[in-house]
């Protein structure tokens, strides 16, 4: 009853007073991204949403395009800003996905969206985890985030699905304000975020 009902009218109502009531700060941060990175402050990719949907997420650029001689661009510890290293560790950079959630693509609870090139590395149960719509956070998310590995954290993605609850998720989001506000679980290697997915680790 409630994943199927009451969940998405919690993601509805907390969304939209969620938008309107941080609506300073958002306007805020887009001026300073739009001033540091010299234009868009957003970041957007399609990901697979809910049933393997694609979904366009919006979160705040957190990384420069500064390229190498060869116009690739540089590894990820080398483009991160110093104000894109202090969104991600306050959790502001994925704040613009509150209008994936209003949108109905996205939940404020569920697995990550991540990306369509690792469907086909999924073993049957690790692709279960797109059985709910993908989250801002989630259960791997507070358990984690990029210090565990890939496996153990589609470990997490599974049990969630299997799992959710209104007791659950409201545990996930007092565990996400508690590690956003430490800073826990952020992988402060080189980096910076998760190495990719290439079936196995």
């Amino acid at each position: 009853m409630y994943a199927k009902y009451f969940k998405r009218l919690i993601d509805l109502l907390i969304s939209f007073f969620g938008l309107l009531f941080l609506s300073p700060l958002l306007v805020i941060l887009v001026a300073i991204l739009t001033r540091e990175y010299k234009g868009n402050p957003f970041f957007t990719q399609v990901r697979p949403g809910f049933k393997e949907k694609p979904i366009r997420i919006i979160k705040f650029k957190t990384m420069n395009d500064n390229k190498d001689s060869d116009g690739n661009l540089l590894p990820n510890h080398m483009r991160i800003t110093k104000t894109g290293k202090m969104l991600r560790e306050l959790s502001l950079d994925e704040l613009p996905q509150l209008f994936n959630v209003l949108l109905g693509e996205m939940s404020l609870v569920g697995p990550r969206p991540l990306l369509f090139k690792y469907i086909p590395l999924y073993s049957p149960e690790q692709r279960r985890r797109h059985l709910v719509r993908p989250g801002i956070t989630g259960w791997a998310q507070v358990n984690g985030r990029n210090t565990i590995s890939w496996t153990r954290k589609f470990e997490y993605d599974v049990w969630y699905v299997e799992n959710v609850s209104l007791l659950l998720d409201l545990r996930i989001y007092w565990l996400t304000v508690m590690k956003a506000v430490k800073a826990e679980g952020i992988n402060a290697g080189e980096n910076v975020t998760m190495p990719p997915f290439n079936g196995k680790n």
